[in-house]
């Protein structure tokens, strides 16, 4: 009954908000172009979820907005009040299944139903609607049937899209149809380098972490859920007999239950280190020096922030070809993007080890057209294209 209740005052609370609003301010929702009426027409005002409060968990939408500010554009951190007191050009979300990740079937609808009443009261004041593609669907599936519904619904109020990839376009709009009948760009994950302290030498990181310098270091870094398929990665490094290699598990489980079947997977070898617990922002740069390759087994793999995170510290990966892995390995090169087809498999990772150690390549990553300054204006551009098309014109992908 306590769900029930929290489904039916967040609804209501919702309306009666819509309701206020509307009564107050019925002509100037929109002008009779459809296009949203501010005093400073020459600003870009931008409601983002997140934009800002997430720069600890992934820097990502920090460093995207940090520069779009700089352009001149108005980037506010999305919440319901901001929603409902002002009106903006672009509501733009990232991670809208956010509101599926509840165990409470309950909970979930009324998560859901909260934000489809702010999207529907969004669109009505002519705001527009952009979704930037991380994932097709949630990661854990706890509510398949309201999951089909949530993205039907969301996909078909939609007024633009921003991929990472091309790969990631083409599914999106193979798995959800109402993508295709939106203007599309593709704008690529942008690097890491510079947001994180990175003092330390290779030789300084194996000391403190304990490790031999002339020891091989496969590293699997960040928060481990069980779609990264982590246990596979333990298996298949056990499964190999060089007593010289090293594999580091680093980062917070979620659930907690992970940590006793990546135990069992280790099955006691003492190569490998497993370190379940959150890695702050000052120590990421000491795993990554100590290792010579970074090693993302996921299941399923659409983009991933923690491959650019590696590659910006000159750390080479090995990535499943599928999603916009294959395209970052042509924009970085062969000899920083591994990648492999199928399950992982002993010979991929030791092939990988091995070429990550023996390449010569340069010292860095060639990581300069992911420049955030660059991305935060071709962001605006479609922003613009967005807020330029009647929301009821479709237009192809690009």
């Amino acid at each position: 009954m306590g769900d029930l209740f929290q489904l039916y005052e967040q609804t209501a609370t919702i309306e009666i908000y819509i309701s206020i609003m509307s009564s107050l301010q019925p002509a100037e929702l929109v002008d009779s172009d459809g296009d949203v009426e501010r005093k400073d027409q020459g600003v870009l005002h931008v409601l983002a979820w997140p934009a800002f409060k997430s720069r600890k968990l992934n820097p990502y939408q920090s460093l995207l907005y940090d520069q779009m500010r700089a352009l001149g554009a108005e980037v506010t951190e999305f919440s319901p009040g901001c929603l409902l007191r002002r009106r903006y050009a672009v509501w733009h979300l990232h991670w809208p299944d956010h509101m599926l990740k509840t165990t409470s079937s309950l909970s979930a609808l009324a998560r859901t139903m909260a934000l489809f009443t702010l999207i529907f009261f969004a669109r009505l004041r002519g705001t527009r609607i952009v979704w930037t593609i991380h994932n097709l669907k949630s990661h854990e599936g706890l509510h398949p049937r309201l999951e089909r519904w949530f993205w039907r619904y969301f996909t078909r109020r939609l007024d633009g899209a921003i991929s990472l990839s091309d790969a990631t376009l083409q599914a999106a709009c193979e798995l959800h149809p109402a993508v295709r009948r939106v203007p599309a760009f593709v704008i690529p994950h942008g690097h890491y380098r510079g947001e994180y302290p990175d003092s330390v030498t290779r030789q300084e990181a194996r000391e403190q972490l304990g490790i031999p310098q002339e020891s091989l270091v496969c590293l699997h870094l960040g928060q481990i859920r069980a779609y990264k398929n982590v246990p596979h990665l333990i298996r298949t490094f056990c499964q190999g007999s060089d007593s010289r290699t090293v594999l580091l598990i680093a980062g917070k489980t979620d659930p907690a239950s992970l940590v006793e079947e990546m135990k069992l997977a280790a099955n006691g070898d003492p190569r490998v280190r497993l370190m379940p617990q959150f890695i702050p922002d000052s120590d990421v740069q000491v795993y990554l020096r100590a290792a010579d390759l970074a090693a993302l087994p996921y299941k399923n793999i659409l983009n991933s922030g923690s491959a650019l995170l590696a590659l910006s510290f000159d750390c080479p990966v090995l990535v499943p070809a599928q999603g916009a892995m294959p395209e970052l390995q042509q924009n970085v090169g062969l000899d920083w993007v591994k990648t492999y087809s199928g399950d992982l498999t002993v010979e991929d990772l030791q092939d990988a080890l091995q070429g990550a150690k023996g390449t010569l390549r340069a010292q860095r990553a060639p990581l300069d057209k992911l420049n955030w300054q660059n991305l935060s204006s071709r962001t605006i551009d479609a922003y613009h294209f967005f807020c330029s098309q009647n929301s009821k014109t479709s237009c192809p992908p690009r």
